[in-house]
């Protein structure tokens, strides 16, 4: 399968100048490439409109304050990126789909980051890449990969540095086929998937998740706590333990592109029924009915596109 950059034109965004995506090149030396250092957001549209982009751009520069760049300049430059690619990809964007949004600034060609790389390019989400897992859900491994510990870098960083996530989808998938990983903090807690929060629920809790302290703060979990406080769903954040996943009356993980999704079971143990359960179906209703999209029939009918 072509890749979503090169299948027809897209526009993209290169430190000051616009191109098509196709056309998006980094030296050799940028230490997005030389060294893996770089800052990161993805977010989505809805209707063609960018979801909670203030939420992504305060998290933009918490990460960018982190690695001691300067925050408050490239936000308001991204900021203003983001604005116009959504302008740019409406003639583009066919009537129900939706795009994902990419950003990544590097510090360039100096450690100093005296001119950094900033970087936003886009396409159509790919669907056909979960499409079937609202149906069906996700199958989870606890994987052997630790999360990176915080004494590395902070929880609340988001940065392509991603060794061991590659990893941990690797190891998940040569045991469970299809499944994507858990990452235990080095305690043995759960902490979160490779691009995903894992959330739990609870008859008798509510919505439980990891320490917010010791996980990405994501933009999408962000949205499901609103909705619950919203559905009168109470939340809690502690330590999990890893057997208590597969104890947990349903488990989801949220994510920009896929908004939630259900959790069919961990380490070949359903979860439940081993089907999506009454809570996934309420929240991702009300999810639906704030974005006005039925975010799982859209899914559905771009599949194959």
């Amino acid at each position: 399968m072509n890749s979503p950059l090169r299948s027809q034109p897209r526009p993209a965004y290169l430190s000051g100048t616009w191109l098509d995506a196709s056309e998006l090149r980094l030296a050799v030396d940028d230490y997005a490439v030389a060294m893996g250092v770089s800052v990161a957001e993805r977010l989505r549209t809805f209707n063609g409109e960018v979801f909670r982009a203030s939420d992504h751009l305060e998290r933009l520069h918490r990460s960018l304050d982190i690695v001691g760049w300067d925050a408050a300049r490239l936000v308001a430059q991204v900021s203003n990126v983001i604005d116009e690619y959504a302008v740019r990809i409406g003639p583009l964007r066919d009537e129900g789909d939706d795009w994902s949004i990419a950003v990544f600034i590097s510090p360039g060609q100096s450690a100093a980051a005296v001119e950094p790389t900033v970087c936003v390019y886009g396409f159509p989400l790919p669907f056909a890449g979960w499409a079937d897992q609202f149906e069906h859900g996700v199958p989870l491994a606890i994987s052997t990969v630790r999360q990176t510990p915080t004494s590395c870098w902070p929880a609340e960083l988001k940065c392509r540095s991603r060794m061991h996530y590659y990893l941990a989808d690797r190891d998940a998938t040569s045991r469970f086929p299809g499944a994507r990983p858990v990452l235990l903090d080095q305690e043995g807690y759960v902490t979160e998937s490779s691009t995903a929060n894992l959330v739990l629920y609870e008859e008798d809790r509510g919505l439980v998740t990891p320490r917010l302290s010791d996980v990405l703060p994501g933009v999408s979990q962000l949205n499901l706590f609103e909705l619950a406080e919203s559905l009168g769903v109470a939340r809690c954040e502690e330590h999990v333990a890893p057997e208590r996943l597969a104890n947990a009356d349903e488990v989801f993980l949220t994510s920009t592109s896929v908004c939630m999704l259900p959790v069919a079971s961990v380490d070949g143990r359903p979860i439940g029924s081993g089907t999506p359960g009454p809570q996934y179906a309420r929240f991702l209703r009300a999810w639906s009915e704030q974005v006005g999209v039925d975010i799982a029939a859209q899914a559905q009918r771009f599949a194959n596109r």
